[in-house]
């Protein structure tokens, strides 16, 4: 029986995410998806998966560096994060999230900060927290070609403000004044939106009113797509996990028992074994030992 050559199948590669498809999704009605990575083997990972945007989120400082809340995370450590995630990530949309204090003070300094997330860390937009009082910062760097993200609802960095990590929107008027900021940002020309910790049907309401996509976090299926932190869904932070979040692992567990192991095997001799250990060919061998010995006498 004769066989027929297997012809090859071209590989395509896939594109670079850009704000332009993520529109594209929403009036496409496919949903998209979201992650957050500091660091460059979790960004390669998650490019890996074909996650639509990579997030490098200021909550950095809680899950990585051990801060209570993202308070204290500064310029240079977002950069610093951003850089490895940008080596890590090619396909990925990467947005780079603007710290406390980053562009509160100034117009001018929010430009100027937003700009160093492209020019010296690779990412392709910045996110800032806040509606109506943030305009005049976003209309700005939109201004300087710099492509912004909203974020609304329970935002981290108004913390001490909002009395904790507490769901927003409940009372009617609350949830009216989100539906203002959200047209508010998209009229300001955000590419999307961050709805965090919002009731479901108030986050449904917000994206079915707005031409841009919105991203949930603790609001719901009604979001244009799904943001999660992704220390919580590995299960690597060990400290709290929002009711939100859905754990896909649990390797803070599975780290810990390979620490174990390792600690018994180490203390049994067990670690390092032969085929760990490099050896010396027994020629040079003999000669070392010939030439310790002459030295000793």
């Amino acid at each position: 029986m004769s066989t027929q050559p297997v012809s090859s199948v071209p590989v395509i590669k896939r594109k670079k995410t850009t704000v332009q498809t993520l529109r594209g999704k929403k009036q496409n009605g496919e949903v998209i998806s979201m992650l957050t990575a500091y660091d460059y083997p979790t960004a390669l990972a998650i490019d890996q998966a074909e996650i639509d945007v990579i997030l490098v989120g200021d909550s950095l400082g809680m899950v990585v560096l051990g801060y209570p809340n993202t308070l204290p995370v500064t310029m240079e450590d977002m950069l610093h994060h951003c850089k490895a995630v940008s080596r890590g990530a090619q396909y990925a949309l990467l947005v780079g999230d603007m710290p406390f204090m980053s562009y509160q003070v100034s117009v001018a300094e929010a430009v100027r900060n937003a700009g160093r997330f492209l020019q010296e860390a690779g990412m392709d937009a910045v996110k800032l927290e806040g509606g109506r009082e943030r305009l005049e910062a976003i209309r700005a760097i939109l201004a300087a070609g710099i492509p912004v993200m909203g974020h609304l609802g329970l935002t981290p960095q108004s913390v001490n403000q909002l009395g904790g990590f507490r769901p927003q929107g409940r009372e009617a008027a609350a949830a009216q004044r989100l539906v203002e900021d959200a047209l508010l940002l998209q009229d300001a020309g955000c590419f999307a939106i961050v709805l965090e910790s919002l009731p479901a049907r108030l986050a449904k309401l917000i994206s079915e009113r707005l031409e841009i996509p919105t991203i949930g976090i603790g609001a719901g299926a009604g979001c244009d797509g799904q943001v999660l932190v992704t220390h919580d869904l590995l299960g690597l932070f060990d400290r709290f996990t929002p009711r939100f979040v859905k754990k896909y692992a649990d390797l803070h567990g599975v780290m810990a028992q390979a620490f174990a192991a390792y600690k018994a095997d180490v203390e049994g001799r067990a670690f390092p074994a032969a085929e760990h250990s490099v050896e010396m060919p027994d020629q040079e061998w003999q000669v070392l030992l010939e030439v310790v010995a002459n030295a000793s006498h």
